[in-house]
């Protein structure tokens, strides 16, 4: 049996018009998951809400934390003057103090927490952790003032 021909054959030198179909005739596919589903957020994306969460806790006990800058960056950026270091440990964050019209920030560094912890729990107490002692550095006050459960391993 003969099939006919639905196509117009085209010129060499003509496009090729673009594909609706995928080879199998199936379409296109759409994404894996829905932006709304967890699967679909980034490791970054979902450390950057563990840090959100944190400082979100913290805010309603200090609310001048409203002033102060939450960074997320990827790792500590060595310098000269990091020779401190010894080699020996690496930061998971920091502080910037507050100067001219810039205010105070608070780095949190997302690969080394990652590398030290196994699951999302464990990720989170630690992010806290890091999260109240830097504010802690901020506000000049002890980590255990800032939040009474620092510390504690059932965060």
């Amino acid at each position: 049996m003969e099939r006919p021909d639905s196509q117009v054959p085209r010129s060499p030198g003509e496009p090729r018009p673009p594909r609706r179909r995928d080879r199998h005739g199936r379409g296109m596919r759409g994404p894996v998951a829905p932006p709304q589903v967890p699967l679909s957020a980034s490791r970054a994306d979902t450390f950057a809400d563990l840090v959100q969460d944190s400082v979100e806790r913290l805010e309603r006990r200090w609310p001048q934390l409203g002033e102060v800058d939450f960074l997320v960056l990827e790792v500590p950026r060595l310098t000269a003057e990091d020779e401190a270091w010894g080699g020996d440990s690496v930061p998971l964050g920091g502080t910037v103090p507050a100067r001219d019209d810039r205010p105070a920030r608070v780095v949190i560094y997302r690969r080394p927490i990652e590398i030290r912890t196994k699951g999302r729990d464990e990720r989170a107490a630690l992010v806290h952790d890091v999260v109240v002692e830097q504010v802690a550095e901020v506000l000049g006050l002890t980590p255990e003032t800032v939040d009474p459960r620092y510390g504690d391993e059932e965060d």
